[in-house]
């Protein structure tokens, strides 16, 4: 692990102008600078990045953060791959924590296959332009395919000699370990012992990670050998999980969040021969049956996806399942069935980008359209029918948003012919099934992890209002380090000043109270332990603090938009910093009693024939209404006193 020296060596370093510069054109606006959001669509500049507080934001869309969240966000690394990008940029060494001895194993090996991939991409690729061979049979397969250079280039497409151990003797003479070779699939050991290249005589398509890393390969055969696969593909690794990774992602990462659309296909060809067309958000499941893990990597850019098929029916019905796995992940699915006869790449080859995407607008259709025409076209058996229209329904119960949910039952009833109620009757089962299901699971796995199946625990009560924690928070945030009292006598005699942040922490704790988010909870701690340290700006520390979850929150609440609800707005005329802080504290507590009386409530109501705790919740709730009228006489209201 990076360690926090280093952390703090990188964050002094990097500028957010320089670097949101590379990705972004920026003009002057007054102290700050402005350009059009590099994470969506847009004509008027409304990303505005602030050099003196250190952090960029969208006023469209809300994406942003400080320095490493915006190349968490635009780049999609993590947080320690985001630091080594900008410790690379300001040529600053990275000194990490030392690693157990296990962590430090399975890195090496892990860095190791890398290093192995890494040297096989640029082999492959010297292949198919440096030699012989690789000109006469690599490159005239792709030129076949119309791909130009710079399709190829960027791709990094490449060429696997034809003779069967050609590889493995060079990587050997390089001095690679034979285990590597074999763990990152490049070789494999036959029978007698010898070690065999697993993709020679194929054209070489390296699969990359989202951040760019190369962990697998997938080669294709150039003959006509009927007993050999088209495609072979890398094994499964310690650095390859192929559920987890998408062919062309790498690529089409910001075509795909500036689209706001994911157009979804098969092969590889497909994916490269769409994006050298212009069509560049496209990525494929690389010939397997698609995952909720490859769905959530999409997710991460956007919700929206077309899925792309080229007619072969047993293969469009063996694709439904994936419809059915996009829409229980939130996504909105489109389908578009091509013309006959054409593949996505043979389609982008006859077409300009513009006109592809004209005809996926004008023929994409909705899922239930698809479905609809796909299982019903043509099917007059009652049996058949009713099976079909189970299987439409089937999907639309596997949606989470209900409303969506809804709109679509009403959609399928319109074009079925059906009542609605039998549809909603019919989607509930399914639901109520897959819930059934679920349980089950879980309590498989509480089998297996903990012994004895236990009773589902219901879940707490939330105990405040989120909306007045994140008020609290944002004065830490914004003002934590400013003095609310002067001259404070303490129980000793003595005098201290108290801060925002201390007399939150002070009021707060006194009553054993703390935010229902652990989150802000943590904030406040360390807000507290801070305040004295020279220099200290709560701020600036917590924009730029190590912990992402805390910068995103902090760098949300620093910016100047948001508003008080008219509940929470200050009601008194003098509207300074210490009437906000204490008006917020008061509505905290206000909330606090109020559920708590609630929560009595429900108490009480189940507490009929036992006469002692009956009488014990109820002297508890009378105290916590004179508490609830003590808090509302300091806000400014009045309130009934029932006698409940």
């Amino acid at each position: 692990m990076i360690d926090k020296a280093t952390i703090d060596k990188i964050m002094d370093a990097a500028n957010i102008v320089d670097v949101v510069s590379e990705f972004v054109t920026l003009r002057k606006a007054g102290v700050n600078y402005k350009g059009l959001c590099p994470f969506h669509n847009e004509k008027t500049p409304s990303f505005v990045v602030s050099p003196s507080k250190g952090y960029c934001h969208c006023f469209s869309c809300g994406k942003g953060g400080n320095v490493v969240g915006f190349i968490m966000e635009h780049e999609q690394m993590t947080y320690p791959e985001a630091l080594r990008w900008l410790a690379k940029k300001y040529n600053i060494e990275i000194r990490e924590r030392e690693l157990t001895d296990d962590e430090k194993r399975e890195q090496g090996e892990r860095e190791s296959l890398f290093i192995v991939n890494d040297w096989a991409l640029r082999y492959f690729q010297d292949n198919l332009t440096n030699t012989d061979k690789g000109r006469a049979i690599g490159l005239a397969y792709f030129r076949s395919r119309g791909f130009r250079d710079d399709t190829i280039s960027r791709f990094q497409l490449g060429y696997a000699m034809p003779e069967r151990d050609a590889l493995a003797k060079t990587a050997l003479a390089k001095g690679f370990k034979e285990q590597y070779l074999i763990d990152t699939g490049l070789c494999y050991k036959r029978d007698d012992g010898r070690l065999q290249d697993r993709y020679a005589g194929r054209v070489i398509f390296p699969v990359h990670t989202v951040t760019g890393r190369v962990v697998a390969f997938g080669g294709r055969i150039l003959g006509n050998d009927k007993k050999a696969a088209k495609y072979v593909n890398s094994p499964e690794s310690l650095i390859y999980h192929k559920s987890n990774e998408l062919y062309g992602i790498y690529q089409a990462k910001h075509a795909i969040t500036k689209q706001d659309r994911c157009y979804l296909v098969e092969g590889y060809v497909d994916v490269t021969s769409m994006h050298q067309s212009g069509v560049e958000n496209v990525v494929a499941s690389s010939g397997t049956s698609l995952t909720t893990g490859q769905i959530r990597l999409i997710r991460r850019f956007t919700s929206n996806i077309t899925v792309l098929y080229d007619g072969d029916a047993a293969g469009i019905h063996a694709s439904i399942r994936g419809i059915d796995m996009l829409l229980a992940e939130g996504m909105n699915v489109k389908v578009l069935l091509l013309p006959d006869g054409d593949d996505p790449d043979s389609f982008a080859q006859k077409h300009p980008a513009e006109e592809f995407r004209r005809y996926i607008e004008a023929h994409q259709t909705d899922f239930i359209e698809f479905k609809t025409n796909l299982l019903l076209k043509g099917v007059t058996d009652p049996v058949k029918r009713s099976e079909a229209i189970s299987s439409i329904v089937k999907s639309v119960s596997v949606i989470q948003d209900q409303i969506t949910r809804a709109t679509y039952i009403t959609e399928c009833a319109h074009r079925l012919g059906m009542p609605e109620s039998t549809l909603i009757s019919t989607a509930n089962k399914f639901i109520r099934g897959d819930i059934e299901e679920k349980r089950k699971e879980q309590r498989r796995e509480e089998a297996r992890d903990e012994g004895p199946v236990r009773p589902l625990q219901p879940l707490a009560p939330v105990q405040q209002a989120p909306t007045v924690e994140y008020m609290l928070m944002q004065m830490v945030v914004r003002h934590g380090q400013e003095v609310l009292y002067k001259d404070v006598e303490t129980e000793d005699g003595g005098k201290i000043d108290l801060s925002v942040s201390q007399y939150i922490s002070y009021d707060l704790g006194a009553d054993s109270l703390s935010f229902g988010n652990d989150l802000y909870n943590r904030m406040l701690a360390e807000a507290v332990a801070h305040n004295d340290d020279e220099g200290f700006n709560a701020e600036n520390y917590f924009m730029h603090h190590p912990d992402i979850e805390i910068s995103r929150t902090a760098t949300e609440m620093a910016i100047d938009h948001f508003q008080l609800s008219k509940s929470l707005q200050v009601r008194r005329d003098d509207d300074t910093l210490r009437n906000q802080v204490e008006h917020l504290i008061l509505d905290f507590r206000m909330d606090y009693v109020e559920r708590h009386m609630k929560d009595l409530q429900r108490e009480i109501s189940l507490s009929v024939g036992d006469t002692d705790k009956m009488m014990k919740l109820m002297a508890e709730y009378k105290d916590m209404q004179v508490i609830r009228n003590e808090i509302a006489k300091e806000l400014g209201s009045d309130i009934i006193m029932h006698n409940s």
